[in-house]
């Protein structure tokens, strides 16, 4: 099977053509493949096909297997992907995910994508669409006790379940050992991913993430458009702001149309082929 492996600030996946080549979708397989060590080395595999409504369809799997709905950095090097292999000549371009339809639009530099911004649609914080099992409408700047701790958490969709909590400090976060009980939580029947945010200043936040499937990441995509309209909500903060990564930063705006956009780049780091 012939892959390329990619990255978007750090999130890193193998990537497929799943038009021309026959995948492998089975959880042994895909954890073996992404294992660092014994494998290609990501934080999963996405695959590229046709599809019926949109220009093209992206299934996205976590390093443990299971798909995800949506990945924000994966979605760029897909867009880069199928731009740079001649599947199509668009600079912009309309993919089906299972977290709903994409609009992402390509920055190209003498014929090759570099970054895109990706139309990642309307913020949703209905807790029966999260979804959070919780006897309530919404979950905003909310008490909810985790392994006896007691957070204030913002719950929300960027087609991934999303809890964002703000610290004082997100460098010193263990999240080894907390990420996992937000990820298992009676409270997140579809598990979430998990974002502990530091205010830089009213233009920048620092952020580290929990992702389920992945444990840490460099980056979440998704995670830094919630993590952004987090603190937009819960501060008189600006619409547009700079999200600091592990891996690198993105520009999130959540604009007067109420979606979200995100920006950053989208890396090649090579080809290869594996059994």
């Amino acid at each position: 099977m012939k892959f390329t492996k990619m990255h978007g600030i750090g999130n890193d996946y193998i990537y497929v053509n799943g038009m021309s080549e026959d995948v492998r979708y089975d959880r042994e397989y895909i954890q073996k493949i992404s294992d660092r060590h014994t494998g290609v080395g990501s934080d999963g595999m996405i695959v590229i096909l046709a599809s019926e409504h949109c220009d093209f369809k992206m299934r996205m799997f976590n390093k443990d297997g299971s798909e995800g709905k949506m990945c924000g950095n994966g979605i760029r090097c897909f867009a880069k992907f199928v731009y740079d292999h001649g599947l199509t000549n668009k600079d912009q371009i309309t993919v089906e995910t299972l977290g709903g339809n994409k609009i992402v639009y390509l920055d190209i530099v003498n014929g090759e994508v570099l970054s895109a911004k990706v139309d990642m649609g309307e913020p949703i914080f209905e807790c029966s669409k999260i979804p959070v099992a919780l006897e309530c409408s919404q979950m905003i700047d909310a008490p909810l006790t985790i392994h006896h701790i007691t957070y204030q958490v913002t719950c929300l969709s960027m087609g991934n379940p999303h809890c964002v909590i703000f610290v004082n400090d997100v460098m010193g976060m263990d999240l080894d050992k907390i990420g996992p009980y937000f990820e298992h939580s009676r409270y997140f029947p579809e598990s979430v991913n998990t974002e502990f945010v530091e205010i830089i200043d009213e233009e920048t936040i620092k952020m580290r993430v929990w992702e389920r499937g992945s444990k840490e990441t460099q980056a979440c995509g998704t995670g830094a458009c919630a993590s952004a309209v987090a603190a937009m909500l819960l501060s008189n903060r600006k619409r547009k702001i700079t999200v600091q990564l592990l891996g690198g930063d993105l520009d999130i705006e959540w604009a007067n149309d109420n979606h979200v956009y995100m920006s950053g780049p989208a890396v090649s780091v090579y080809h290869g082929e594996i059994d």
